[in-house]
């Protein structure tokens, strides 16, 4: 086996699953700062229940963040040490910004809002929280800034050894690309969290249905009740309308803010990746026609895609802002890329015995093609869920039937699809290349790199393959604990987040005691 093909395998491994609780901490630890805003402005006790309830949720997916996330830093050293060779006077100034910065402005301050819960005050708290939420968007700026060189690299001149250097830091966290990127991430995220309020608390007004807590009038309109359980109380259903209610309005917008930032995106992608864009389309020939469904042999080429289904004009205004423009395509610009790149690899000691084998330059179309489809398709749906959520609950509650609920519930792995499936696209449609060449006119066209030379070249395959096995093996480990954690505090309900609600008032024990504990785990 080829150690690069294991390389790619463990790294993109590890980064999707990572890359999980990316977008919920960044989604839910805003809709946490608002919650807590609101309790803070208003006293209301449904808003303080919710945010130790989500705050919980939130805290132990952060966690899971942080540990799965130092692994990504050391495989640039370990299995990508050519690649880390070449970006690394680059790619050192946004990594030690959010490493140095960012994470620990959103760690400390994370810190003072686990521990200061009745210890500081009320606003004080809450800016806290506010602190750390802020740090873990910037935190998600530099690392896209770094990323998005790799897709379009300026702000560097080739150095006398081959290597880029920075020379504007400016250039470098301006880039075009990294604020397209960005802004989708975060709505992408606020879709993500969206969801994941919106089907528990679904799951927990149909409980509180099913067990005969809540009941609905003729008119269908709720009638609240009270439970014998603690926290089962009429303010809890207030948690959970509200809070089902919110997740939808916040994952509407936060399509909204996709479609637009991704519009921005495709744009972007035709003017400095024009083949990842044609391969995204599967459109082997010129025009302007935008692709519903294509077929063809996963692993084939341009000769096996047949079109059933496209829809004239779109694919030009999507590349152009200009309907029926025609878009080049996969066969028009092969040429263009081995005439400009060459044919095969070049012969140095870098690719070893891949020195001279030939280039592909269209990336694997039915990932681009489909994982571009599917991160629309699922998003579309996803909006389409929360406005149907919306109307259903416009009465205070949900349906009784199960079917549905289970349906709400499922729908939280919509958008986590959706985010992972637009990465794969980004990052597989810019094969063959690990920094993407672009034209002289958006970039620096000199400076690219083949994934075929960033791969380490003193490691070995069954290294590789060690590694990948026991990474896979841990983070499988991981995740059954994630999932534990999340799925017991979810069935708890506020109760599990909030020990005082079953605090008996007659005992002398501080209650805050047990608060921060509950959060400290």
């Amino acid at each position: 086996m080829d150690p690069l093909d294991i390389a790619r395998w463990q790294f993109g491994i590890t980064t999707v699953y990572h890359f999980l609780m990316v977008p919920l901490t960044i989604g839910l630890g805003m809709m946490v700062a608002i919650l807590q805003t609101m309790w803070v402005r208003t006293g209301r006790e449904q808003f303080l229940r919710a945010t130790k309830f989500w705050g919980k949720l939130y805290l132990i997916n952060f966690i899971v963040g942080v540990a799965t996330g130092l692994v990504q830093e050391f495989q640039f050293g370990m299995a990508w040490s050519e690649y880390s060779r070449f970006v690394g006077d680059v790619f050192g100034a946004p990594l030690a910004m959010e490493g140095l910065l960012a994470f620990f402005v959103e760690s400390t301050f994370l810190g003072v809002w686990i521990f200061g819960w009745g210890r500081i005050r009320k606003s004080l708290h809450l800016a806290a929280l506010w602190c750390a939420v802020i740090g873990s968007w910037i935190s998600a700026f530099f690392i896209i800034v770094a990323n998005s060189w790799m897709q379009h690299p300026v702000g560097v001149e080739m150095s006398d050894d081959g290597r880029p250097v920075m020379t504007d830091v400016w250039a470098v966290l301006t880039n075009s690309t990294a604020i397209a990127a960005y802004t989708h991430a975060l709505f992408g995220a606020l879709v993500v969290a969206g969801m994941f309020t919106l089907g528990i608390s679904w799951y927990h007004l149909w409980r509180r249905r099913h067990d005969g807590i809540d009941s609905a009038l003729a008119t269908g309109h709720v009638v609240v009740g009270e439970g014998a359980a603690p926290g089962r109380d009429k303010t809890d259903h207030g948690v959970w309308i509200w809070s089902l209610r919110f997740g939808a309005i916040v994952a509407i917008l936060g399509f909204a803010g996709t479609v637009i930032t991704g519009d921005v995106q495709g744009k972007l992608m035709y003017e400095q990746q024009p083949m990842k864009m044609a391969a995204a389309e599967a459109a082997c020939h010129t025009g302007g026609s935008f692709s519903i469904l294509s077929l063809g042999d996963p692993g084939g080429t341009c000769d096996d895609v047949v079109t059933l289904i496209e829809v004239p004009g779109v694919l030009g205004f999507l590349g152009t802002g200009e309907w029926g423009a025609a878009m080049p395509g996969i066969n028009d610009l092969e040429p263009q890329y081995i005439d400009r790149y060459g044919e095969t690899l070049p012969d140095n000691p870098l690719y070893g015995e891949r020195a001279g084998s030939e280039i592909d330059y269209v990336p694997t179309m039915w990932v681009t093609y489909w994982g571009f489809r599917l991160m629309i398709g699922l998003g579309a749906v996803v909006a389409g869920a929360a406005v149907i959520a919306l109307w259903l609950t416009r009465r205070g509650t949900v349906p009784r039937s199960p079917w549905i609920m289970r349906l709400a519930v499922l729908g939280i792995l919509a958008p986590f699809a959706a985010n992972i499936a637009g990465w794969i696209f980004t990052e597989m449609g810019r094969q063959p290349f690990v920094v993407a060449p672009n034209p002289d006119h958006t970039g620096i066209d000199q400076v690219f790199m083949y994934t075929a030379a960033a791969v380490s070249p003193g490691v070995s395959a069954a290294e590789m393959l060690f590694s990948v096995i026991a990474l896979t093996a841990v983070y499988a480990v991981i995740l059954v604990f994630e999932l534990f954690l999340l799925v017991r505090y979810v069935r708890g309900g506020t109760a599990a987040a909030m020990p005082e609600l079953t605090h008996d008032p007659d005992e002398h024990d501080d209650p805050r005691r047990d608060d921060v504990l509950a959060f400290a785990y």
